[in-house]
């Protein structure tokens, strides 16, 4: 499961880029509770959303020269760089090249080898978010791709990511862990396109889970506050009930009230 108590591989920092940051904050505000901090004068506008006074994730004021609003999800790195050269190694792309953030760490953009963006986050002051699994807070990450087997190597080579098929009611799910950590350390999946049709027009690209409390509820609210139904509330048994999302301005996300683990 994601936790804080971060690992190589795993996600550890999420953020937004919103043309409308102001009213993204209005609209996650009203959904989960979070409030808006502004990281100072020196952040290029860049904030930090809090639930409680503990950072859930991170937001920014976006142009569409940096291409559509999206959630970008970060993974750990005890070498920014080392990871960003693994990356163009195994066929990606380097985004933006590793940099230092204040102090706070340093982080990369990379593309997969099909062309989905993600982060790279090696931990200074700031190891990550300050809190997981809780409702409003991240919870699990899946990423919609064409070639699972292309994604598991990729993913492997530049994170050391470890995959295995999992069964469930209807099918099989692949399950992601950091290496090494085993299968009780799995905080994400892998979904290929040709099984989610309703994701082929925004192409492939990693979807954050938040925890909530009331699947329904969340909902209606993000629909009353101008967000997008992707996929109407569904429960999974073992799983959940879940719902994909997306924000006024087109980021997508997704929510889940998660079963508690069985035994």
């Amino acid at each position: 499961m994601l936790t804080t108590r971060f690992v190589n591989g795993a996600p550890n920092w999420i953020d937004v880029g919103s043309p409308d940051i102001d009213g993204a904050t209005s609209f996650y505000g009203a959904l989960f509770g979070w409030q808006f901090r502004s990281a100072g004068p020196d952040a290029g506008g860049y904030g930090f959303f809090q639930l409680d006074g503990r950072t859930v994730a991170g937001g920014m004021q976006s142009d569409p020269g940096q291409g559509p609003p999206a959630w970008t999800v970060y993974f750990r790195s005890t070498d920014a760089r080392a990871t960003a050269e693994a990356a163009e190694q195994a066929h990606g792309r380097v985004l933006l090249p590793p940099m230092d953030v204040m102090g706070q760490g340093h982080m990369a953009l990379i593309a997969d080898q099909a062309g989905v963006p993600f982060g790279i986050w090696q931990p200074g002051q700031t190891e990550g978010v300050d809190v997981t699994g809780e409702p409003g807070a991240l919870c699990w990450v899946e990423l919609y791709t064409p070639d699972i087997a292309a994604a598991a190597a990729f993913y492997h080579k530049v994170l050391d990511l470890e995959t295995c098929a999992v069964s469930f009611p209807g099918g099989t799910y692949t399950s992601v862990n950091p290496g090494g950590a085993g299968e009780d350390a799995m905080f994400g999946g892998m979904v290929p396109m040709a099984d989610a049709p309703a994701e082929a027009e925004g192409g492939p690209y990693w979807l954050p889970y938040f925890e909530v409390a009331d699947t329904d509820a969340v909902v209606e609210q993000a629909q009353r506050l101008g967000g997008k139904v992707r996929m109407h509330a569904t429960s999974v048994a073992g799983v959940g009930r879940m719902a994909k999302l997306a924000d006024p301005y087109g980021a997508r996300f997704a929510v889940i009230r998660s079963e508690p683990p069985q035994g």
